[in-house]
């Protein structure tokens, strides 16, 4: 069982003054009150070790408490300000591997980039043409598969096609 206040204050008390049980004893109720605060807050496998800083931040600060006021607050700001930087400190770690990751590698972040472009593009243009330079540029159809495909004759795939691809060239040109 946890400590109450009035007994985890009067044990800081008591250690203040010097007594080594009360010591011993308080530091072992604050470490499963903290145990439990921080269950709730963190990976159950970063506990323990955060524990163990803000008990040895409460045996640094103990000449700082004062008995005329409730323990439990004192420890606890103590604890969430060990919380916070120890929150600093992991998400600091994640964004520096973050910042080493090079995302050009084993990722298609530039093809999906390009099909982007590509797709912008694709709105410049009349449906038909876009379709048939799809089918055929793209995909790697033959005319007569993309004339299949679209309900289009050779013929038209090909001057679509022709059409479609002028009219790019002009659009990437005036944006030069």
């Amino acid at each position: 069982m946890i400590a109450d206040e009035a007994t985890m204050a009067r044990l800081m008390t008591a250690a203040q003054k010097g007594d080594r049980q009360s010591y011993t004893v308080l530091l072992d109720e604050a470490s499963k009150w903290l145990a439990r605060f921080f269950a709730r807050k963190l990976p159950h496998g970063q506990v323990d070790d955060l524990v163990q800083e803000v008990l040895l931040a409460i045996h640094n600060k103990r000449a700082s408490y004062d008995a005329g006021r409730p323990f439990i607050p004192w420890m606890a700001a103590i604890a969430r300000y060990r919380w916070v930087d120890h929150l600093r400190k992991v998400y600091r770690a994640e964004e520096d591997q973050l910042e080493d990751w090079d995302g050009s590698e084993d990722s298609d972040e530039e093809a999906v980039g390009a099909r982007v472009s590509l797709d912008r593009l694709f709105g410049y243009l009349p449906e038909k043409q876009a379709e048939v330079i799809e089918l055929v540029k793209i995909e790697g159809h033959s005319i007569r598969e993309a004339a299949n495909l679209s309900g289009q004759t050779e013929s038209a795939v090909k001057v679509n096609i022709h059409r479609g691809l002028k009219k790019l060239a002009a659009i990437i040109e005036e944006a030069e």
